[in-house]
């Protein structure tokens, strides 16, 4: 990502849609992104310049949820 989201900031966001993780990702042409684990709807939200932007007006679909990070 290009700005680091501070570690307790990480920790309780979660998908508005569906209250599932978020973990760490990345979009099609590179961009930082933040992807839902939920398996029945997985969603990718925008992170803008640092912030992710958690409006279900700017997700994209996920072909498969992304997996909870190792330890979860």
């Amino acid at each position: 990502m290009t700005a680091e989201i501070d570690p307790w900031v990480r920790a309780i966001l979660r998908c508005p849609a569906t209250g599932a993780e978020l973990v760490d990702g990345v979009g099609p042409t590179g961009e930082p992104e933040l992807h839902s684990t939920d398996p029945q709807r997985p969603l990718a939200y925008p992170v803008r310049e640092g912030i992710p932007v958690l409006l279900e007006s700017d997700a994209r679909r996920l072909a498969a949820p992304a997996a909870p990070p190792a330890g979860a």
